[in-house]
């Protein structure tokens, strides 16, 4: 069983994948962690961001040991991320380690914004995490300031919105719901409400009880 989740900044999907791999007992794999880590490795070795063979470098050289790096979690990390990700070359050395991932049995949760359309486009159950933009600032905010970060509510909310268009408008694996996703909206829901909102759709796409 292969579940994909995919969605925008802040929308949810991380926290949700999370607690449908816990409810199946499945493996659970943040692909956004990946791209970050490509970022952080990138600046280590003093290369650019911007440099699609640096980063490419950097990605087939990726320790997955090291993806609970605290560092990668940081807002700024998250903007580099960003960067690297439009790279078509980080996404194709990045690509056969996530669906590796996905083959593992008895079943995986894989979160991201490519995995029903690009990563696992055959995936069982394709759900596509979405939520108002400012609601998703206040999360992130909310989220960032917990972890004892100086930032602002109106400077998250101009990050999300820069990520979105980035993320959306890339030539490589653009941000956007697969054909074939059921579109899960957040905004006005609590986590538990959309655990199960996202347990339903496993439910009536697999046709089993979840």
């Amino acid at each position: 069983m292969i579940i994909a989740i995919d969605g925008p900044a802040a929308s949810g999907k991380g926290t949700i994948a999370t607690l449908v791999a816990e409810h199946f007992g499945y493996d659970c794999l943040d692909t956004g962690l990946l791209y970050r880590a490509v970022a952080r490795d990138v600046r280590a070795r003093g290369g650019a961001l911007d440099d699609e063979a640096g980063a490419a470098r950097a990605a087939a050289a990726l320790d997955t040991t090291t993806l609970d790096d605290a560092e990668l979690r940081t807002a700024a990390m998250g903007e580099a991320a960003s960067v690297v990700a439009g790279h078509p070359a980080v996404r194709a050395a990045l690509l056969d380690l996530q669906r590796q991932f996905a083959r593992r049995p008895p079943g995986a949760v894989i979160d991201g914004r490519d995995i029903g359309t690009v990563v696992c486009p055959d995936a069982d159950v394709k759900i596509f995490v979405t939520a108002d933009v400012e609601v998703r600032a206040r999360r992130r905010f909310d989220e960032l300031v917990h972890r004892g970060e100086a930032v602002t509510f109106e400077g998250v909310l101009d990050v999300i919105r820069k990520r979105d268009a980035r993320d959306q408008g890339r030539a490589a694996a653009p941000l956007r719901p697969a054909p074939d996703a059921v579109v899960l909206d957040t905004t006005n829901i609590t986590v538990i409400a959309a655990l199960q909102a996202a347990l339903d759709i496993i439910a009536k796409v697999t046709g089993a009880k979840a």
